[in-house]
């Protein structure tokens, strides 16, 4: 199981790594930036934006949404404005949030990680 785990944790670093070096060369490309410089601006932008998703991901509150039908009429013309039921989230929703931030957040740990290991415009020694 914990093997299992490890595969899919390996999978999901490599498709971000990927993911982030394709589009950090790609607009790197069009700005006319190195290579070392787009990858390592890419990293940082991509880890940045991982940390800040987890961070808000991680602070989402106990409470759910329980149907999409708004109750009552609205007092604004905005769809889902209106009043609506909230239930408690369950254990495993609340789980699987915490496990979510904790995924978003160390992805993008690694990748601001990388990018200041190959960073070469300052030295980490």
């Amino acid at each position: 199981m914990l093997v299992a785990a490890l595969r899919r944790l390996a999978f999901v670093l490599v498709l971000a790594l990927g993911v982030t070096v394709v589009l950090s060369l790609a607009l790197g490309l069009l700005i006319g930036a190195s290579v070392n410089r787009a990858l390592t601006l890419g990293f940082y932008l991509g880890g940045s934006f991982l940390l800040i998703v987890g961070f808000f991901v991680g602070n989402r509150g106990p409470a759910r949404v329980k149907g999409e039908d708004t109750i009552g009429p609205t007092m604004l013309p905005i769809p889902g404005a209106g009043s609506r039921r909230l239930r408690w989230a369950t254990l495993g929703e609340q789980n699987e949030t915490i496990n979510n931030s904790a995924l978003f957040i160390s992805l993008g740990l690694i990748l601001v990680a990388l990018g200041a290991a190959i960073d070469t415009r300052h030295s980490l020694f």
